[in-house]
């Protein structure tokens, strides 16, 4: 079983049979979280909309609580009584429990991106790791940005993934969906999430109607509001 519930922006919630991995909250409603299952909370980098110190106050309900933070996110932040539940990671390092593995890959921007495993499960969550490609940039920052993005994603090369959460963010413009194509092309992801819209959901269509005949279609998650939930 895996459970993927949209929260709001880059936050989701995954649920396995015995973790739940809740993945750069910022705002929206949480659901309630079953308290026989560990909860790990996820925040990719320190900007405000994918990390919100909120996400603290979740060990007074639910004390089996893990905190894996971007090791941009500073110590001084966490409270003190929560400093032993919680790791930070750096790019490109590996941090495992006796429930799940933990390897970030080096955002493009801030922070990292995680992959998880649990369950025999693959989670992927990119955070910022993006082919952030702007218009009003130069082409040799466009050009050093797509090399920086492939780059760091040459670890999931050809790997099996089971849900992963990807940007599609529409103020790109024409280059939109260049990072999740190049993902879907690298990865065999059964369940890609497009996150980081800003509430402009019709993305998700356009990317169909960009995408007539790509063999990865049956593949994107059609978000539309907040507080779905998809099961597989």
């Amino acid at each position: 079983m895996l459970k993927v519930t949209y929260i709001g922006h880059s936050g989701f919630l995954v649920e396995l049979e015995k973790v739940l991995f809740l993945f750069d909250y910022y705002q929206g409603e949480i659901p309630a979280l079953p308290e026989e299952k560990r909860l790990y909370v996820f925040a990719s980098h320190r900007h405000g909309d994918h990390f919100n110190p909120e996400i603290f106050k979740l060990a007074e309900q639910h004390p089996d609580v893990q905190y894996v933070l971007s090791r941009d996110i500073w110590l001084s932040r966490v409270p003190k009584a929560l400093h032993g539940q919680t790791v930070q990671l750096k790019p490109r390092e590996r941090w495992e429990d006796t429930l799940v593995t933990v390897e970030t890959l080096k955002s493009t921007d801030e922070g990292v991106a995680f992959l998880v495993r649990a369950e025999g499960k693959t989670v992927y969550h990119a955070g910022d790791l993006n082919h952030w490609h702007w218009e009003g940039e130069t082409e040799a920052w466009n050009r050093k940005m797509a090399e920086d993005f492939h780059k760091a994603l040459e670890p999931l090369a050809g790997m099996r993934i089971d849900a992963a959460f990807i940007p599609l963010d529409p103020r790109q413009e024409g280059g939109y969906s260049l990072g999740m194509d190049y993902f879907l092309e690298l990865t065999d992801t059964e369940h890609v999430y497009p996150m980081h819209c800003w509430e402009k959901y019709e993305i998700i269509d356009r990317w169909s109607a960009d995408h007539p005949d790509s063999p990865y279609k049956e593949r994107i998650v059609k978000i539309v509001r907040r507080g779905e939930s998809f099961e597989t």
